[in-house]
């Protein structure tokens, strides 16, 4: 093709409805289209070069290739969809026609892919495959997209390209073609090599990107504009197909159109009536008239508490009110608001309510949701724990309602002095209190702001007749203070601990230590004069929800029974992952218990906590260290050695792994999940023979 045919095509790209409707609005898709087309591109310049061995430059050519793809495997996976067969077809042309000097310059361009690529993959590639699943089978399935068992399936963009492209950008092309690319093979005959070259490359580029995009069971419009910039130098070379004479105004006028389209579908002008002939189903109007109030939103919240981070449960999922936008104005708003998507499943419902302080719903349409989220809606609108804080009407003239937890988890006072360190005040706790079960209990602390900030306190409530206590350990104001940290501040926790089951009876005094997390100072502090009797014949009194810390540390002590357990963890673990929306709870635990630790190292109560928490920070180091040791107190334990093993294959280390399972496949034999590990680590070393025996027995 030409560089005239080229110049248009670029042009053309500014007028693609696909291209112009997506880069009004913030998707992964575009970028991808764009990597995406510069990889094609670096693959047709090596591809001309590899042609002509007195090139040098197509060394450079290569390299920029394993370049530009490893970018695009940054971006999104899915550029895959669109190189494997334009990478694959090279690659058995090479090997073919046995120029090996061109193959090197294409595995020295893949491995720069890889070295660009590999890190980020090596560190997320567990992440990558458990949400595989949910971002094609699940949102297929929720979508209601066709299966590919259905003639549906395979003509779904065949039917929407259309509209990616207007009616006259591909009309007038085809008849263009249809005229005068017979008159012209007519008269040539047939085609030159090049130019059946040029036909086969774009070819093997659209066919296998439709081929593979419609083998993806998730489909949606957008998912295939990497094909746009390639089909518009197929549009150009049609309107280049017309003869001198009339060339030039069928281009204008075809780029004029466009350019008028583009603005009617654009902006609400009353073009309407051209557009639903010409260019339908992509119109993309800004809001017109009174913005949408997310500003307002996060203001009102900051203003309530402009000492603490919040998150904001968002129960609507429409494309305008949904968490991902309020996190984006919370961002802006010195991240100091963070938009989630709560009340997701029916039996969290409760527990989502007791967590969170501010919850946002609406009326009209609530837009992608899942089936519990009417319950929650209910639940917060109608629920005494609530107050209606503010509404706003929106464009549609629905109302948007911001609701406000009445008894917060915590609340910050500004204080006139700054004390240098941190005092505990208050503590108020039930007298007599039954074990089992979480116990409201009040802390109030006082200090210097930036103290407050980084303070983890570690609390024991000690037995005075035995040696049995219990832990309270958290981050100040649940590790939730931000801002105006010069101030003297007062802190005041409305929370709940958890007595364990096999407390015995009797008083107990509490114990407190700060703990600073940036300096690792640390220091006693006093407290109140008070105990607490555990009766088992006490009533247990209303309570709000456990802290994360609390939490976390009592799910992780299920570890040691394995796979009976490991549901049941990661189900919670991913609902109170919610709840801290920077995960700071995990960094709590870690400190508080590597502390603990140091002064009492065998205690597998805490080592799995601990083994737990620098798992979910994809601490992988961290993780193997206490896994170690888990495995040297916990020795008879298989899972211990299947836990160590797992770790080390999320770090690539099979050999490590295979010998942990040695150990945990001899303790017990008839563990599926040995035998699954095994294979995996078998693979992983190339062991495929072993790794087939492993992954397909049925042990």
């Amino acid at each position: 093709m030409s560089p005239p045919v080229g110049l248009l095509a670029a042009a053309l790209c500014q007028l693609l409805p696909g291209l112009y409707r997506y880069r009004t609005e913030f998707v992964l898709d575009y970028p991808v289209t764009a990597i995406v087309t510069f990889s094609f591109f670096s693959l047709t310049l090596w591809k001309q070069s590899a042609c002509d061995e007195t090139k040098p430059e197509r060394w450079l050519w290569g390299v920029l290739v394993g370049f530009a793809i490893g970018l695009g495997l940054m971006i999104k996976q899915t550029v895959v969809l669109f190189l494997f067969f334009p990478i694959l077809w090279l690659f058995l042309i090479t090997i073919r026609k046995r120029k090996w000097e061109n193959l090197i310059q294409f595995l020295i361009g893949l491995l720069t892919a890889l070295l660009i690529a590999f890190p980020w993959y090596k560190t997320n590639w567990l992440l990558i495959l458990t949400s595989g699943k949910r971002a094609t089978v699940d949102s297929a399935i929720a979508e209601g997209d066709p299966a590919l068992n259905t003639l549906d399936a395979w003509l779904y963009y065949g039917k929407v390209l259309p509209y990616l492209l207007s009616w006259h950008l591909l009309l007038i092309p085809f008849v263009c073609f249809l005229i005068y690319g017979t008159q012209w093979l007519i008269k040539h005959q047939r085609f030159d090599e090049k130019s059946m070259q040029t036909v086969r490359w774009l070819g093997i580029f659209l066919i296998g990107g439709y081929f593979l995009s419609s083998l993806n069971l998730n489909k949606d419009a957008r998912y295939i504009l990497p094909l746009l910039p390639v089909l518009s130098l197929i549009i150009a070379q049609g309107l280049f197909f017309v003869s001198r004479k009339w060339r030039f105004p069928l281009i204008a006028s075809t780029l004029g159109l466009g350019f008028v389209l583009m603005i009617l579908n654009l902006f609400p002008l009353n073009g309407d009536w051209i557009t639903e002939i010409l260019s339908p189903r992509v119109q993309h109007y800004p809001v017109m008239g009174k913005a949408y109030p997310h500003q307002d939103v996060v203001a009102e919240m900051v203003e309530t508490s402009p000492y603490l981070r919040h998150t904001l449960g968002v129960l609507p999922s429409t494309p305008t009110i949904n968490q991902h936008n309020f996190s984006f104005y919370g961002a802006q708003a010195n991240f100091q608001v963070y938009g989630r998507q709560v009340g997701v499943e029916e039996s969290n419902i409760e527990q989502d309510a007791r967590s969170l302080r501010w919850f946002i719903t609406k009326t009209g349409e609530q837009g992608s949701i899942p089936s519990a989220q009417k319950l929650i809606t209910e639940r917060i609108e109608t629920g005494n724990d609530f107050s209606l804080r503010n509404t706003w009407t929106l464009p549609d003239q629905s109302l948007l309602k911001l609701y406000q937890q009445k008894q917060p988890t915590v609340t910050v006072i500004p204080i006139e002095n700054s004390p240098s360190t941190v005092h505990l005040t208050r503590v108020e706790v039930p007298e007599r209190i039954p074990k089992g079960v979480p116990i409201p209990v009040d802390y109030t602390w006082e200090g210097n702001g930036e103290a407050l900030q980084q303070g983890i306190v570690l609390l024991t409530w000690e037995g005075t007749e035995t040696d049995h206590f219990w832990l309270h350990d958290h981050g100040i104001a649940m590790g939730g203070l931000v801002n105006h940290l010069e101030s003297g501040l007062k802190v005041e926790e409305n929370t709940a601990m958890l007595i364990p089951p096999d407390t015995p009876k009797g008083n107990y005094t509490l114990r407190a230590r700060y703990l600073n997390r940036e300096t690792g100072e640390t220091y006693p502090l006093e407290t109140p004069s008070l105990s607490v009797t555990v009766d088992t014949n006490a009533t247990a009194p209303p309570a709000p929800e456990l802290d994360l810390v609390t939490q976390l540390r009592t799910a992780a002590v299920t570890l040691p029974e394995g796979e009976s357990a490991l549901e049941d963890i990661f189900a919670q673990t991913g609902r109170i992952n919610q709840y801290d929306p920077i995960q700071d709870y995990l960094q709590q635990s870690e400190i508080a218990l590597k502390y603990r630790l140091q002064m009492q190292e065998e205690r597998l109560d805490w080592l799995y906590p601990l083994a737990l928490s620098e798992v979910l920070q994809q601490d992988a180091d961290g993780a193997i260290a206490q896994f170690k040791k888990i495995t040297e107190l916990d020795s008879e334990n298989p899972y211990a050695y299947a836990y160590l093993a797992f770790v080390h294959l999320y770090l690539w280390q099979p050999h490590a792994a295979e010998t942990a399972l040695n150990t945990a496949l001899q303790l017990n034999p008839n563990l599926d999940i040995l035998h699954t590990l095994d294979g995996v680590a078998a693979l992983m070393q190339g062991n495929l023979i072993k790794a087939y025996q492993k992954l397909t027995s049925d042990q």
